[in-house]
């Protein structure tokens, strides 16, 4: 039977491909693999590093900034009084030293009525938010005197640029307040706070590789840093990812900050590398996106399975070394053989207790939509008696999960009506090019995707055959299987990324395979491994395909409904009948 003529055949190799293409594109994270990674390496930068970021400096530091100490004082210069009785009293102390200086100048109090007027009409409904767009934009501006941005416009975090016209403003009232008189005055205070924070903080980063078991960070061009700004509210900690940087921004009192906030931005910054690396590898989870479909989460959590799974680590790995307050009682080591059993009955109490505590953590995770805590929580409980390291034992975990009795379990949860947010926000930049496609190929716009795949194909990528891999894709969903075929030899011929070839031949098997070509097919999936792209799910899809002709889900059938039983909708989400997430370069 003629291949193009094969209308039943069209429609269903296009629901199988169409059912997950680009899964986790729907709303890019931070960082994306740019290409197959090595399991040891973070994923490539993709936005330039704020301006106090030191390129040559240590990967964890513990700094001040006079720009952000300039945007603060602006800030509480026009009416920010947010946790002012909470704050250190330095805030108060420079407070009182700007209103003297705006007291016998009348440029000063011209600057901050011009300053209070654009704060005034750029304030934000999320209180938080309003803060952190002044937040982001602080950290690209350089030292005084210049206080100019560190990057160009295009590249700045996309909150910042609501508020970018401030600059000239805040330079002016720099200038008429002589704030910078006012920071050196005030530095010696900063740099007592900055000493002692230091070994709190370094004890959290070390009690947190210790239960790891990884060593401190090498990454190069990653970094963790914690700006101390005591001219902003304690409450209000700010934690964000700039590309390959991960920045904490707190203001502390007595030398103490909300350690919990910075411990959960440190662990974002040990472990996205580990699972971003392995990104292409997830899609077999992706029947879980589903089951949080009405969770009180971020859109980021319901649309992106890697930044669910993360997020879902991260607290299981704070339910487990968390302080729950309750001692551990030991049993003396002179206790008399007729207290004994009463001894060990009030020490197991009291691990009842401690356990009791850390399970009702989890719970709260996983009724905000956290669905997958309760099985790293459990995970984390075997590892611990393990020598494997996180990004040993992360693999393991990660694949070894029972999909099925996942998504059996969140379907038993009932969701709180509202969620908690999580402390760390990722800055992204409009996607475009290649990126964008993809996007909009999950999105199911096919033809918005082909365009922009054959206009980066007329404007020469350097990519070529990544662009003939989402045209391959497009014409899948559109149902023009020969020119699917086509598109993924041009892929074959032209790509040097080992996933996007290796899953190229085994589609093409899975062509073969439903036009009763078997002899063709097993031609294609063992060249697959022969390309050894490292990862198991190719293995195991070209595996599978030599063992037994492809046969597609029944969910693929144009006449089931998606969400017609556990079975169908599970099946047709599984590895062996998945288009993976291409690489974006």
């Amino acid at each position: 039977m003629p291949f193009c003529h094969n209308l039943r055949t069209s429609i269903v190799i296009a629901a199988v491909f169409a059912s997950s293409l680009l899964p986790a594109m729907a709303q890019q994270p931070a960082k994306l693999p740019a290409k197959q990674q090595q399991p040891n390496t973070p994923p490539p930068p993709q936005e330039k590093p704020p301006a106090l970021v030191d390129q040559a400096g240590p990967t964890v530091s513990l700094q001040t900034s006079e720009a952000l100490f300039d945007v603060a004082v602006a800030l509480n210069a026009c009416g920010y009084d947010n946790g002012l009785a909470e704050s250190d009293p330095i805030r108060t102390h420079v407070r009182d030293q700007v209103n003297q200086a705006m007291q016998q100048s009348e440029a000063a109090r011209d600057a901050r009525d011009n300053l209070c007027v654009f704060i005034n009409q750029h304030h934000l409904g999320d209180a938080s938010r309003d803060l952190a767009q002044y937040v982001s934009l602080a950290l690209y501006l350089t030292p005084p005197p210049d206080l100019a941005l560190s990057v160009d416009q295009g590249d700045m975090p996309p909150d910042s640029t609501q508020v970018i016209d401030i600059v000239s403003l805040l330079h002016a009232f720099a200038n008429a307040t002589q704030l910078h008189f006012i920071w050196l005055e005030n530095h010696p205070a900063y740099e007592e706070e900055v000493a002692k924070l230091h070994d709190p903080l370094t004890r959290m980063i070390v009690t947190t590789n210790v239960y790891l078991k990884v060593p401190a960070s090498t990454y190069s061009g990653s970094r963790f840093l914690v700006v101390l700004e005591p001219m902003l509210s304690p409450e209000e900690t700010n934690a964000r990812v700039y590309g390959p940087d991960y920045v904490v921004v707190a203001s502390p009192v007595n030398g103490a900050i909300h350690m919990q906030e910075a411990r959960h931005t440190y662990l974002h910054y040990v472990i996205e590398p580990l699972l971003y690396s392995r990104a292409s590898a997830m899609d077999r989870l992706l029947p879980i996106l589903k089951t949080v479909r009405d969770a009180p989460l971020d859109f980021q959590y319901r649309s992106d399975i890697v930044s669910l799974v993360i997020e879902c680590l991260i607290r299981a790995i704070e339910a487990r070394t968390m302080d729950t307050g309750i001692a551990e009682y030991k049993i003396p080591d002179d206790a008399r053989r007729a207290d004994l059993e009463r001894e060990t009955q009030k020490h197991n109490a009291s691990l009842q207790r401690i356990s009791a505590a850390r399970e009702n953590a989890v719970n709260q995770s996983m009724v905000a939509g956290f669905v997958l805590t309760q099985y790293f929580y459990d995970q984390l409980i075997a590892f611990e008696h393990t020598p494997d390291s996180l990004k040993e034992a992360i693999g393991p975990m990660v694949y070894g999960m029972d999909i099925d009795q996942q998504i059996h379990r969140a379907r038993d949860v009932h969701f709180a009506e509202e969620g908690s947010s999580d402390v760390i926000r990722h800055a992204t930049r409009t996607p475009h090019g290649l990126d964008l496609a993809e996007i909009k190929l999950h999105q199911g716009d096919a033809a918005g995707a082909e365009k922009l795949a054959q206009q980066e194909l007329s404007q020469h990528t350097p990519d070529p055959g990544r662009a003939d891999y989402i045209l391959a894709l497009t014409s899948v969903m559109q149902g023009r299987m020969e020119n699917a075929e086509k598109e993924f030899n041009e892929t074959i011929r032209l790509s040097k990324d080992p996933r996007l070839l290796a899953w190229s031949h085994i589609y093409l098997g899975r062509i073969h395979d439903i036009r009763d070509e078997r002899d063709e097919a097993l031609v294609e999936y063992k060249t697959a491994l022969t390309v050894r792209d490292g990862q198991p799910d190719t293995k195991a899809a070209a595996e599978k395909g030599i063992k037994q002709p492809f046969e597609p889900p029944k969910s693929a059938h144009p006449d089931q409904n998606d969400d017609s039983d556990d079975s169908n909708t599970s099946s047709a989400t599984k590895p062996e009948a998945q288009a993976p997430a291409t690489q974006p370069h």
